[in-house]
């Protein structure tokens, strides 16, 4: 055997090795770099993703994934879950645990994975399962290799690359991978790449070393907002069988409009008379339309479906009508039916729902959106329909779709628009009481409680819980009043002009404190700020406040016979970037006093050195309400 052979034989066996050593490493938490292991619940030791782009219908996504938890917070991170349905097969799945110390404890093989129905307790229809890893650890750490492979006979939902899927999650070593066999257009997008370690070896090839976990830090943006992100969609792609263009939203929308809702839209000559008799003689578009949203609302309910095309198509408007029930999609597009039998133009629409404000990404086309509302144009205004609650009012959207980017679905295309944002003159939430005191410190008050857009939605729906419950929420809303009892509770929720009014009429023993002849009591009753935001060293993330609201306060204090006013604290103003806030202590003719007070807070995004100040703003007005009365006895 010559001198060059033996040494290229000893190269290979070196690599080989060297090779096997790195790769057992990655099972030992003690091999773990230090850095990674401070703000984390578990480390991402590997990961690999590859997809491969068979045809304009078909990928195949294989994924490796190794990760260590050190906690039960962590346990969720192994990620090994595989979702499928019959347009998705999973192939190879198994997953392999380790100790602490890298010695393997069990090997999980796809028969043993768990599987079932991946629905919602209220789903009747849904068709997607899903197989879990079922894994109790007795000690922490441990490590989990997790490797499956899926074949998708559906190109529309291409796998996008984040890394940092969550908070407290550090990531040691991730690639990912697009081979494109078919030679098929792609559209991509990077975001938030900028100062991590993400490096692009070649086209579509992008590997992510040793970024340190994220902490979570009260006020933050949503983390998809923070972290690296590489959007990818095919420009020419299939949703089970039905072909599609995405060059852009126009594009998109057409094909949405075309192959998924036309069609869907017919509903029985019987409700379409039913619908016209209830608007007979109403000329006004809007008028009509809110008759008709009521009768929906009415006639149905919600319930999950996720059957036909990928759960993008929906149901039938005629099984709607028949059943009396569907999902987001299904009643929308019955909504839509409805209108359309009393002339009155509407749009089916994608949005991403929740309480974050969170946009359908206007610059690149794509499948987006986890909800489906109504968009009824009105001149220049587009009034937006929540068609899956029996209770919420004509046009509100506050809370859970107000102020995002949407896709509007037309018959020509489709187009981006904004929903509604509610400013601080549509987010007010005002606070009117008559307090009598008496000698004792203890008091009877009437309150009236009237709220409006965003805080509108916050008390929504407490006229509908029980007495007992009723009494059990403001004895939690005005949990710092000592001894406090509920008389009589009035709530009329005047779903018309969207305004909730609340009349509470209560007592309370012993509010005031007794200092020898002196009563103390702080004025402001009704309103209280008590919390003051999370306080950090140093602030690392920016921070946001998503809406903007104002609160009105004017309570009279109708003082004892027998005492007076010694002392009150001096009025105060404060105005910042943040909001304002101001209250004023008046004495007025009859022994009584009259507070008023105004908070605002403005919707905006500011700079993680902006945040000291905002707290600092908070602290203050959690300070002035605190703010004190000293009664005296009249001599």
């Amino acid at each position: 055997m010559s001198y060059f052979r033996i040494t290229l034989l000893n190269l290979l066996l070196f690599i080989s090795i060297c090779s096997f050593s790195q790769s057992e490493e990655l099972y030992s938490s003690f091999t773990v770099p230090q850095e990674l292991t401070t703000k984390a619940n578990a480390v991402v030791r590997f990961e690999h993703k590859q997809i491969e782009i068979l045809n304009s219908d078909k990928i195949k996504l294989t994924t490796k994934r190794i990760t260590t938890v050190y906690n039960k917070y962590g346990n969720r991170h192994i990620n090994a879950v595989a979702f499928y349905d019959d347009n998705t097969d999973v192939g190879k799945l198994e997953a392999i645990i380790y100790d602490a110390s890298g010695e393997e404890i069990k090997k999980v093989k796809k028969k043993d994975f768990i599987d079932e129905s991946a629905v919602s307790q209220i789903s009747i229809y849904e068709d997607n399962r899903v197989k879990y890893l079922d894994y109790t650890p007795l000690k922490y750490p441990y490590t989990v290799e997790y490797n499956v492979e899926y074949v998708f006979k559906n190109t529309a939902f291409f796998p996008n690359w984040q890394p940092i899927d969550d908070y407290y999650v550090s990531v040691q070593h991730a690639e990912y991978k697009i081979i494109n066999s078919a030679k098929i257009d792609l559209k991509t997008k990077k975001e938030n790449f900028e100062g991590y370690n993400i490096k692009e070896t070649s086209d579509y090839h992008f590997v992510a070393e040793n970024i340190e976990g994220i902490k979570y830090e009260a006020y933050t943006p949503e983390l998809n907002n923070l972290v690296p992100l590489f959007k990818v969609a095919l420009r020419n792609f299939e949703m089970i069988g039905v072909e599609g263009v995405n060059n852009n939203w126009n594009d998109f929308g057409k094909w949405m409009y075309d192959r998924l809702l036309t069609g869907t839209d017919d509903i029985p000559p019987t409700t379409i008379a039913h619908v016209k008799s209830l608007t007979a003689g109403v000329d006004d578009k809007i008028e009509r339309a809110k008759i008709v949203y009521k009768y929906m609302q009415d006639k149905t309910r919600y319930i999950s479906i996720q059957v036909g095309i990928g759960g993008w198509k929906p149901m039938l408007a005629n099984d709607v009508d028949l059943l009396g029930y569907g999902d987001c999609k299904g009643l929308t597009n019955y909504t839509k039916a409805l209108l359309e039998a009393v002339d009155v133009s509407s749009y089916y629409t994608l949005v991403y729902g929740g309480s974050g404000l969170r946009d359908i990404d206007s610059e690149f086309s794509s499948v987006q959106g986890n909800h489906a509302i109504l968009c009824v144009p009105n001149g220049d205004e587009n009034i937006f329909l929540e068609c899956t609650s029996q209770t919420n009012p004509f046009g509100f959207s506050a809370g859970f779709t107000d102020d995002r980017n949407v896709l509007l679905v037309k018959p020509e295309g489709g187009e981006i628009v904004r929903t509604k944002k509610y400013g601080i003159d549509d987010s007010v939430k005002k606070t009117t009481a008559t307090v009598i005191m008496d000698v004792s410190g203890g008091f009877n008050a009437n309150i009236d409680i009237t709220t409006t857009g965003y805080l509108y939605g916050l008390h929504d729906g407490i006229e509908n819980k029980t007495p007992r419950d009723q009494q059990l929420y403001y004895k939690e809303y005005w949990d710092y009043i000592n001894n406090i009892n509920l008389d009589n509770i009035s709530i009329t929720n005047d779903k018309d002009n969207i305004v909730h009014h609340e009349n509470v009429k209560l007592s309370s023993v012993n509010y005031a404190s007794k200092s020898g002849s002196r009563l103390i009591f702080q004025p402001n009753i009704f309103n209280k700020v008590s919390k003051i935001p999370t306080r950090y060293t140093e602030r690392k993330l920016a921070f946001k406040i998503d809406r903007s609201f104002k609160n009105i306060d004017e309570f009279i204090i109708h003082i004892p016979e027998g005492l007076k006013v010694e002392a009150m604290t001096a009025s105060k103003e404060v105005e910042t970037k943040f909001g304002s806030y101001s209250f004023k202590l008046e004495n007025l003719e009859g022994n009584k006093l009259k507070y008023t007070r105004t908070y605002t807070v403005l919707k905006g995004s500011y700079s993680k050195e902006d945040y000291k100040a905002f707290r600092d703003f908070r602290k203050e007005i959690v300070k002035n309400d605190k703010s004190k009365v000293v009664l005296t006895t009249v001599l």
